[in-house]
């Protein structure tokens, strides 16, 4: 069962990938990753589409495993020294702990109330006075609750695109997970609503580890504290945000941050 330890100022390795290859079927898309993700860093995956950083993001929470043909080639992913791929692992408790955010939000055809518990639902919360807390409380964390206080009971499709988005993650911040992992989160935004949602990301630094892929260079440097470049399925690079944008260290990277690389 994935119990992960209490959080200690000395484990900067909180989420090292070590040498992690990964295919679907035949086709390999992740070769020899080795990467440490440290506690309550904003780490942004770039790269072109295709580069494997979208399946490394949905390898941490396992949800590739709903893919057939999906597996791991070699390597380990850890969370607090846990084997995320361990035998032992009780991958719904580990989804507790991963939380995610897709690219297209997706509330459930559910009140606003009931999106936003619907995880505590699922693992057995029947309080009503903890579900309403619980409510708006990741609500508040959301930065949501003042907009939809008064239409709980409403349906969440009636929400804005921006809104429904911001529901998705007090939906997966609910859980109270380790982890928060965003596969483009603003790419089906606006302007204006992607503002909110980095908003929001920085209002939520130090609470939760993030891990986001993004296309779009300009919201890794707005956000990330660090960012890691891949490249047909290899990572070339990670580092200090700034400099990977400012003093990349290899080539490769350097001309893909500059447009140069496609």
């Amino acid at each position: 069962m994935f119990v992960p330890s209490a959080p200690t100022l000395s484990d900067a390795r909180f989420l090292p990938v070590e040498k992690f290859s990964y295919a679907y079927g035949e086709h390999q898309v992740l070769y020899d990753v080795e990467l440490e993700l440290h506690r309550e860093d904003i780490t942004a995956l770039i790269g072109p589409s295709g580069c494997g950083k979208s399946t490394l993001l949905r390898s941490i929470n396992r949800i590739n495993d709903l893919v057939e043909t999906a597996r791991v080639l070699s390597g380990t992913i850890r969370i607090d020294g846990v084997d995320i791929y361990s035998p032992e692992v009780d991958v719904i408790s580990l989804r507790r702990n991963v939380g995610m955010v897709f690219q297209k939000y997706n509330p459930f055809p559910r009140s606003i109330f009931e999106n936003a518990v619907y995880g505590l639902r699922v693992a057995g919360v029947t309080d009503r006075k903890e579900l309403e807390e619980a409510a708006e409380r990741s609500l508040r964390l959301a930065a949501l609750w003042d907009e939809v206080k008064d239409r709980l009971h409403e349906q969440a499709t009636g929400l804005s695109g921006g809104q429904q988005q911001r529901l998705c993650i007090a939906r997966a911040v609910a859980l109270q997970p380790r982890v928060l992992l965003m596969d483009e989160p603003c790419a089906a935004l606006d302007p204006i609503a992607t503002a909110r949602i980095e908003d929001l990301i920085a209002q939520l630094r130090g609470q939760f580890t993030f891990i986001i892929v993004t296309h779009n260079m300009e919201q890794a440097k707005r956000i990330a504290d660090k960012t890691a470049f891949f490249y047909q399925g290899r990572l070339v690079e990670h580092d200090d945000t700034l400099e990977i944008f400012g003093n990349p260290k290899q080539k490769l990277t350097e001309r893909y941050v500059t447009g140069r690389l496609v």
